[in-house]
């Protein structure tokens, strides 16, 4: 397999106030897809100040009230020590205390969202709290200084090592290096540390101030998070369509890359959508597919359900191969290429199945199983791969990074009662946003049409009214949204 990198580019689509889109590809092959709705911004990596709601002595836990609709859960290993009550002896073999004997309802904590809530379980929380920052991710509460492991570059591993023993850290504070990091300068980085110095500094100050429950810390927006951590020397252009982001970007990346000084683009064309230019629409679309084709023309398909999502592998029409073992070894390869890559795209998280087409030869088993490790190392996330069984099944496990574009778009449909599922009234809405923006955009004319269905009509007037006509008083148009009626011929 090529290791080579390739040149990337992302792309930052954003429709204000609504939604913020992130695409990372790779010589026109999409990647990376990130999408955050304003309505449903994402918790994870807030800090907030809460209080402990009850203790369930069996589970070893503690809820959390922190001000969100369902309390969080925090387990006794996530509780730092500073929390303990008082110190009482424990169980023989026992890591950690009986949080009953250590904590009681109504202590306030600082926690950290670890995990988005998802379904009806609340949020998974922390007391040992992380602040990433561009080159470091700063821990309190852990005061190990380390290197992350996808930096394998001895040498510059062992010069960050270096780097970080120099530093005078408070007790209780820990730094790790991002990749990043890779051949920063040791000012650079020290600028670096002491950003995320004063910014916990300012968080534990107005975490003094605040009464539980509340939010101390928020975790950037999409599209600045997106910089911070995705922007390496790997990405050769960054294209924003919104003016505002464009500035807010560039000033950034004048910190991070002085010497790059023509990075970050702006795209004007009214005509076309930024992701429309550069043909990545057919791909972003995909994702919310429950199908994949793979480019010999074998299909994948995805099927989710409570405990794991299962992939199955159609050979589709794949000819030449008169030897049906080189073909399944041939398509069971490239399946494992795709399917890494649509685990990132799709953020699919927890337990993966994959059903490979079958093999007699254990030694094309290895070549396939050694295929998927290499292609996940590229995950941001954290992956464990099984081999395969004997009966053609391999399971991973994928950490989930967050809330992923299909759980954010859709919803049960309302026709099939939850056995089916469409787009969700807000993605809908948010399509037809963007599309009045971009008429919106265009020059001449004083009025902007619309035509869409009752149901999205009425949810546009009622929900997105005050969007509309911030729209109207910034391009001094007048927009009408119309029923689009069908009628039996």
């Amino acid at each position: 397999m090529d290791n080579k990198k390739k040149r990337q580019k992302m792309f930052i689509s954003i429709l204000p106030e609504e939604q913020v889109e992130v695409v990372i590809a790779e010589e026109g092959k999409v990647n990376e897809y990130y999408v955050e709705m304003v309505h449903q911004a994402k918790t994870k990596g807030n800090i907030y100040k809460g209080y402990i709601h009850n203790i369930d002595n069996g589970l070893q836990a503690a809820f959390i009230n922190y001000g969100a609709e369902r309390n969080g859960f925090l387990q006794i290993d996530e509780v730092h020590p500073e929390y303990y009550m008082s110190d009482t002896p424990m169980n023989k073999g026992a890591r950690y205390p009986l949080m009953q004997k250590v904590l009681k309802a109504g202590q306030e904590v600082l926690v950290q969202v670890v995990k988005e809530p998802t379904g009806k379980k609340g949020a998974f929380l922390t007391s040992y709290l992380s602040l990433p920052g561009r080159s470091f991710v700063y821990t309190v509460g852990r005061s190990q200084m380390g290197v992350s492991r996808k930096i394998e570059n001895e040498k510059e591993r062992l010069r960050l090592k270096k780097i970080l023993e120099a530093f005078e850290t408070t007790e209780g504070v820990g730094l790790i290096a991002r990749t990043a990091a890779v051949g920063q300068s040791k000012a650079a980085l020290e600028r670096d540390y002491k950003y995320l110095s004063r910014l916990w500094t300012d968080i534990r100050s107005n975490a003094q101030k605040e009464k539980a429950p509340a939010i101390v810390s928020r975790e950037l927006g999409l599209a600045a998070r997106s910089v911070r951590d995705y922007l390496t020397s790997d990405v050769t252009e960054v294209w924003v369509d919104d003016p505002e982001t464009f500035k807010q970007i560039t000033q950034f990346v004048k910190l991070a890359f002085p010497r790059k000084n023509n990075l970050v683009k702006l795209h004007e064309d009214p005509d076309l959508s930024l992701l429309e230019r550069f043909n990545l629409v057919r791909q972003v679309e995909e994702i919310y597919s429950r199908e994949a084709s793979m480019p010999s023309g074998g299909r994948l398909v995805f099927d989710a359900t409570e405990a794991l999502t299962a992939v199955d592998i159609n050979s589709g029409k794949i000819g030449g191969e008169r030897n049906f073992q080189k073909m399944a070894l041939k398509t069971n390869v490239e399946a494992a290429r795709e399917i890494a890559r649509q685990l990132r795209l799709r953020d699919i998280g927890g337990q993966v199945v994959i059903d490979f087409i079958e093999m007699k030869n254990p030694k094309d088993c290895r070549e396939v199983e050694k295929v998927m490790r290499s292609e996940m190392k590229y995950d941001r996330a954290r992956t464990d791969v099984s081999r395969i069984s004997p009966f053609g099944l391999m399971e991973l496990v994928r950490q989930r990074l967050g809330s992923s574009a299909i759980a954010i778009s859709t919803e049960p449909c309302p026709c099939c009662k939850g056995t089916g599922i469409r787009r969700n009234m807000e993605w809908q809405a948010l399509q037809a946003l963007k599309e009045i923006h971009r008429e919106m955009r265009k020059t001449g004319g004083d009025r902007v049409e619309h035509n869409c269905e009752e149901e999205l009509a009425v949810y546009l007037l009622n929900n997105k009214r005050s969007t509309l006509a911030d729209m109207e008083k910034r391009y001094g148009k007048t927009i009408h949204v119309d029923i689009e009626y069908e009628y039996d011929e």
